[in-house]
């Protein structure tokens, strides 16, 4: 059997992936398929936008069947035009795919049939639209009724968002012509289940359940994409519920459109959401689902092949349809910036190496130069599968460690709610198993930084720390510090890297207590969340771990706290306390410092921990993967780096410093007079140190004045020594890095200048 397969994605990959599995096959063409695509046949330079030119195609090949993945062709009326040249196509006519091409008319679809949905108005008008929003009730909808790849959906939060997501649509055209019309319908509760099934226009059999997992980011926070991950079958909905969805609206369905005149051939998808008051319908599709396909085909048993065709033929009823025991999940990698703007070209390496019971589906990919590169914003889709859907995710995500581009984004709560016990607590928003998931995955982490001293550390009710040791100093003062990240773990979150906000808390404090003189002892973390997902958890603890053995510190021991309602979904905050010690004759600052010290300024790299509320209002509407001639690099990189420990470059030069200023909030003006003693200040001279461009670009694109930038960032200098003038060249030898002399001590009344 010769056979077409339309699209591109990876929803197109994994049909080809199961039709090569055929023994029917005899030629495969995909037009035009991509990267991945091209392992299971051929793939054609063919646009699917020229009906002419496929139908050409389809005769010089001799095509038996062709398969339409995506829902664009079919609305454009590509399988009518087909089928018009005695073609067999598995996929509907363009009136069965206004079941998807049209919200508007899918909603009045099932007014007129009695399928079960939500309350709805459909306008054209933003006027009487956003009108219409003063007048419901209930919380809202709104969707752009035409074909907008998955996006086309915004919950608003309030009548502000929705009269913005309204202006977005209908004026701003956001969509396109998807905005044409906007359906403003009642907001649903209850979990999300997808039920696809195949259909021959009169029979239909449905597939095992998924579920999809819509938004961006980890705990279903960010903005809507054409979905981020999967897995089948769902809990929530069981052979029964199947049954039930099928015989009570998915059958009805394709009797509805075939007594209109609509015959449905192909791949019916059902979003439906289960209330309380029994399911409803989300929307309807035209096609297999993306990335739904990715765990629904490794589960198919039967001959996808044999199945299409016997569709095409109007004999499903004929057909038995299997499936495999056990369960698949599917992690989507995207492009950092989607679903907005993104770069694309970054090659793509691990491709090649192998797990069990994986595969990686290519979605937005091409060779170029014999390297396969980034080509979308979906790139790949890795799915696993195995004896249930811990065990699926767990290949699954195993495989996604094998593979890295640039920018590389992926959800890691994947299936968080089956992976939720069933109780009580449970659905309070939280999770003890989780919770204890956190620790088995950082346990080795943490150990890693104990030394003899510790007597007991993780899993205890409280750390233990042999101080016995401590006697051999003269008057050992202890010295701790508490901090936290702040909204640098916003920036962090939106583009996947966890592991640096460990590195950052840990250093943070360090530096706090390096200024007066201390060695640090142990650190304990304070980590809470509105949903505790163990694997970003376990990323930030181990972050901490290893910048505690970079110090020689130990990581006590933390709490790590799930705070529904508390914390926004996705929301999450990291703080942390340090314990040093040092001997009480070394405390810095010294008494001895005086007018025309030097002030020696060391590096930063970057702006810390500080100045981030800012930093995100100033780039709000820049991809954080943008590259700005002046940094070289992607903006997020940039703006990311680790807060920098000076403990190692410092620690043995204490005693040759009179004071040390960590240059954190409050930069220059408030942390340089915290370490002078009555009757100086202190002068800085700008011109000093070369400011690095990601400053300069701070404050050209924000309008900051010098002076809110020198009391807001650190400007390139992150630790400030106080040094006797004599010993300040002898000290700067010893700095096995650039340093600059950056002004004096003054007299005055802790004032600082800057000039």
């Amino acid at each position: 059997m010769n056979v077409l397969l339309i699209g591109s994605g990876g929803r197109e990959h994994a049909l080809a992936w199961k039709i090569a599995q055929s023994p029917r096959l005899t030629r495969l063409y995909i037009a035009p398929g991509n990267a991945g695509t091209a392992a299971h046949g051929e793939n054609v330079a063919l646009s699917i936008h020229d009906h002419a030119a496929v139908r050409r195609f389809c005769h010089e090949k001799s095509i038996d069947l062709i398969l339409v993945g995506p829902e664009a062709p079919l609305a454009a009326g590509l399988a009518d035009d087909l089928q018009q040249d005695g073609f067999k196509v598995f996929g509907p006519s363009q009136s069965a795919a206004q079941i998807e091409a049209s919200k508007s008319f899918a909603k009045q679809f099932m007014a007129r049939h009695h399928i079960p949905t939500a309350r709805f108005q459909v306008f054209t008008d933003f006027a009487a639209a956003r009108q219409h929003l003063h007048t419901v009730e209930y919380p809202i909808v709104i969707k752009a009724s035409g074909l907008a790849a998955g996006k086309g959906v915004l919950i608003p939060e309030d009548k502000a968002q929705a009269e913005a997501a309204l202006h977005q649509i209908m004026v701003e055209r956001q969509f396109g012509s998807a905005g044409d019309e906007v359906v403003i319908e009642e907001k649903l509760n209850g979990p999300e289940v997808t039920l696809l099934a195949f259909s021959d226009g009169y029979t239909v059999r449905p597939m095992v359940p998924s579920q999809d997992h819509k938004r961006l980011l980890d705990g279903d926070a960010g903005p809507n994409t054409g979905g981020m991950g999967a897995y089948a079958p769902v809990p929530v909905c069981p052979p029964s519920l199947v049954e039930e969805l099928t015989r009570t609206v998915l059958q009805p369905v394709v009797d509805g459109l075939r007594a209109e005149g609509r015959l449905f051939v192909g791949v019916l998808y059902g979003g439906f959401i289960l209330t309380p008051q029994g399911p409803r319908v989300l929307e309807f599709n035209c096609r297999f689902g993306d990335p739904e396909a990715q765990v629904v085909l490794p589960l198919l048993e039967s001959d996808l092949l044999e199945i299409a065709l016997a569709c095409t033929e109007g004999r499903l009823a004929e057909v038995e349809v299997r499936w495999k025991e056990g369960a698949a999940a599917c992690v989507v990698l995207a492009s950092s910036g989607y679903p907005g703007t993104y770069q694309t070209g970054y090659p793509i390496s691990g491709l090649d190496a192998e797990r069990p019971n994986t595969f990686v589906f290519h979605a937005g990919t091409k060779l170029a130069a014999g390297r396969v590169v980034t080509a979308g914003g979906r790139v790949l889709c890795v799915s696993g599968w195995g004896a249930d859907i811990g065990a699926a995710l767990e290949a699954a995500y195993a495989r996604v460690q094998t593979l890295h581009f640039e920018g590389m984004h992926y959800r890691r709560d994947i299936g968080w709610r089956v992976r939720e016990p069933h109780s009580a607590y449970a659905a309070s928003g939280v999770s003890i198993d989780a919770g204890n998931r956190a620790v088995a995955l950082m346990s080795d982490a943490v150990k890693s930084t104990y030394g003899p001293a510790v007597l007991a550390g993780i899993g205890a009710f409280g750390g233990l720390f042999d101080a016995s040791d401590l006697q051999s100093l003269e008057q050992p003062v202890l010295v701790a510090s508490t901090d936290g990240v702040g909204t640098k773990v916003k920036l962090a979150a939106q583009v996947g890297r966890y592991r640096s906000l460990g590195h950052d808390i840990v250093n943070h404090c360090i530096n706090d207590i390096l200024v007066q003189g201390a060695r640090p002892l142990f650190f304990l973390d304070y980590f809470a969340t509105a949903r505790l997902i163990p694997e970003i958890t376990a990323e930030i603890v181990c972050g901490m771990a290893e910048a505690c053995r970079a110090a020689g510190c130990a990581l006590l021991g933390g709490e790590t706290a799930e705070m529904p309602g508390v914390y926004a979904p996705g929301d999450f905050d990291v703080a942390g306390t340090i314990v040093g010690v040092v001997a009480r004759k070394n405390i810095l600052p010294r008494p001895d410092i005086r007018p025309g010290d030097v002030l020696l300024g060391l590096r930063s790299s970057g702006p810390h921990t500080n100045g981030y509320s800012l930093i995100r209002k100033i780039f709000a509407d820049i991809p954080l993967d943008a590259v700005f001639p002046a940094l070289g690099v992607p903006l997020a990189e940039a703006l990311l780096a680790p807060h920098r420990s000076y403990y190692d470059i410092l620690s043995p030069l204490l005693t040759e410093v009179k004071a040390l200023a960590h240059i954190t909030g409050g930069g220059f003006i408030d942390n340089i007079p915290r370490v002078l003693p009555e009757g100086t200040g202190a002068v800085i001279r700008r011109s000093a140190w070369p400011v690095p461009p990601l400053f300069r670009l701070i404050q050209e694109r924000g309008q900051v004045s010098d002076a809110e930038m020198y009391r807001v960032f650190n400007m390139g200098i992150g630790m400030v020594a106080i040094v006797d003038k004599e010993h300040v060249a002898a000290l700067q030898q010893r700095i096995s890095e650039q340093t600059w002399i950056i002004g004096e001590v003054i007299p005055g009344n802790h004032t600082v200048i800057l000039e």
